[in-house]
Parts: C-alpha cells; sequence; structure tokens
C-alpha cells in the first residue's frame, strides 16, 4: 500500500457534442486546462476526514474502498476544488473522478479508465473526462465508448453567467420522445465531430459543437446563446459549444490564428456585466499524477472544510 496518493481530474465547458446514438444517451465532454485535486492518504485503522460539502465524492469513496477490498482503511480525503455545480464545469466528475484514481494509486492498485467510469456511474451520470484524450462516452450507463484520440490544440473561450441547473433533477427528467426526435440530427453531429478529430479538421469540430449547442435548445433552453452565436460569427470562432446540462457557453478558437487577449476583451465588451469571460486550453481527459496542474481559482489551498466521518 503506497498509503498517500494525489490525483488531478479537468474541469469541462460542458460538452463538444451530446445527445443520443441508437437510443443510447452518450456525450464528448469539453475538458479544459482547470482542475479539482483530490489527495487520499491511507491508515490502517477505521474511520475518515472528508469534506462535509461533498455528499457525491463520499459515495464514490465508499463505493472505490469495497471495490478494493479495503473497507477496514481509514484516512483523510482532501480536495482542492472550487468548481461551481450546476454551471456544466464537470463538478462532479472532476471530484469523485480524481478521488478514485487517487485512491487506487494510494492503495497501490491503479484503478483503470472504464473502472472509474463504472464506479462514478454508481454515484450519478458521469462525464467523459475519466477516459484519456477525447472519449464518447454513454454517460448515463457506460454502455458506450470510443476513444477519439488526443483533445485538439484548440483554446475556449469559457462564458459563464452564473446560475444553476439541478443536474440530478435534470437527469431525471424523461427526455425520451424529444431525443427520439433528434436521433437524425445528433447522429450528423456525432459524425461530424468524429470525423473532424480524426482528420484534424478543426472547422468540422467547431461546426459539430454549434449544431449540438443549437439541436440542444428545444430540451435545455439558454437565453446567452443567439447573442453567442453572433460574437462567433463577428470573431471567427471555429465554433459554440455549451453545457448540456448546465448554464456555461464557450467559444472555440484555434489559438494559432487568434489574438486571443483582443477576442477575450471584445466578447466581454459585447456581454453583461455580470458574465465572466476566461480562456482556457482544450486539453485531454484522464488523470494527472503532479501537482503541475491549475487548481479551480477562488479557494485558498488552506480553507478545505474537514470532518470525520466513518464510511
Amino acid at each position: 500500500m503506497k498509503q498517500m496518493s494525489s490525483a488531478a481530474l479537468p474541469a469541462t465547458c460542458g460538452e463538444l457534442v451530446q445527445g443520443t446514438l441508437d437510443g443510447i444517451p452518450c456525450l464528448v465532454s469539453c475538458p479544459i486546462d482547470c482542475y479539482s485535486i483530490a489527495e487520499i492518504q491511507l491508515k490502517s485503522v477505521p474511520g475518515w476526514e472528508v469534506p462535509h460539502d461533498a455528499p457525491k465524492t463520499i459515495a464514490a469513496l465508499r463505493a472505490g474502498l469495497e471495490y478494493l477490498g479495503g473497507t477496514l482503511w481509514g484516512g483523510r480525503l482532501k480536495l482542492v476544488s472550487d468548481l461551481p455545480p450546476g454551471r456544466g464545469y464537470g463538478s462532479s466528475t472532476a471530484d469523485v473522478g480524481a478521488t478514485l484514481y487517487a485512491l487506487g494509486q494510494a492503495a497501490g492498485c491503479p484503478m483503470a479508465p472504464d473502472q472509474v467510469a463504472q464506479l462514478a456511474l454508481g454515484v450519478e451520470p458521469s462525464d467523459s473526462t475519466v477516459f484519456p484524450g477525447l472519449a464518447l462516452f454513454g454517460h448515463r450507463d457506460g454502455r458506450l465508448y470510443k476513444s477519439l484520440g488526443p483533445a485538439p490544440p484548440l483554446t475556449v473561450l469559457v462564458i459563464d453567467s452564473g446560475g444553476e441547473v439541478d443536474t440530478l433533477a435534470f437527469n431525471r427528467v424523461d427526455h425520451r420522445e424529444t431525443l427520439g426526435r433528434l436521433a437524425r440530427q445528433h447522429r450528423e453531429v456525432f459524425n461530424l465531430l468524429c470525423e473532424g478529430v480524426m482528420r484534424g479538421d478543426w472547422e468540422a469540430a467547431g461546426k459539430a459543437a454549434t449544431l449540438s449547442a443549437c439541436t440542444h435548445q428545444v430540451i435545455l433552453p439558454n437565453s446567452l446563446l443567439e447573442p453567442v452565436l453572433a460574437l462567433a460569427e463577428e470573431v471567427k470562432a471555429l465554433g459554440v459549444c455549451r453545457a448540456h446540462s448546465g448554464t456555461l457557453l464557450g467559444l472555440l478558437f484555434d489559438p494559432r490564428y487568434t489574438d486571443l487577449p483582443a477576442v477575450t476583451a471584445f466578447v466581454a465588451r459585447r456581454l453583461p456585466p455580470s458574465v465572466t469571460v476566461t480562456p482556457y486550453r482544450l486539453v485531454d481527459g484522464g488523470p494527472r499524477y503532479s501537482a503541475s496542474v491549475n487548481p479551480p481559482a477562488g479557494r485558498n489551498k488552506t480553507d478545505i472544510r474537514l470532518g470525520t466521518a466513518r464510511i
């Protein structure tokens, strides 16, 4: 047993595409270079120090301990994350995935991505960021998985208008009839994205994201989408991505042909003052086992509330 390990998993700017394929709900997350970091320290006696405000992560920790046969262990879970919930940053998956990867490393039994995905799905629907690179993933039941390869070298200008969508309540709503009507459009956007990534055709990938964002308006309207689509034309973005169960929007750029500071300032001026506009890199999903990642801004690393729980 290694005793201690830390792992980081990227946040998201929602999804590049989301919908159904052959009736299976699935998505391709849009991972960005902002991370949740989980640190696990194991002890040989029961009893855990865990964050007070992370019930999903604690449930995943419990499931991971049962999976590894370490239910008699105790220890400490520390989370460094300030991703706001319900906006599309993939906060739950980032916390849960980082915790499970760190637990496996600390126990000397590293977990494969498919194992982490199945444990995470036992808590709630999961983003595809638990897998390396970009991945097409059946986010509700894990029945579908396809690796799309490394993430394109693009920039995502994240547009955050605040607000919150209750993802658990949203996922309980039966959208099957609407999704059935959109099945053809969803297949088109998934095919366009997969082919674009495979060929290195970033314009096709951006078009797929835009089509997915627009198609989803009948399921979860976003009042900022139309203004952002107009801005995308003005600044020559490759496309617009969105959180399909959140409030975030994103503009996709090829950084080689973009004056990013100028574009960021221009977009910010054209949106309400309450909207934040922040550039990130599109990055690979999967865990990082070093400290050389960007934790989310806003929380002092030492300001981690811990309590004691027996799990």
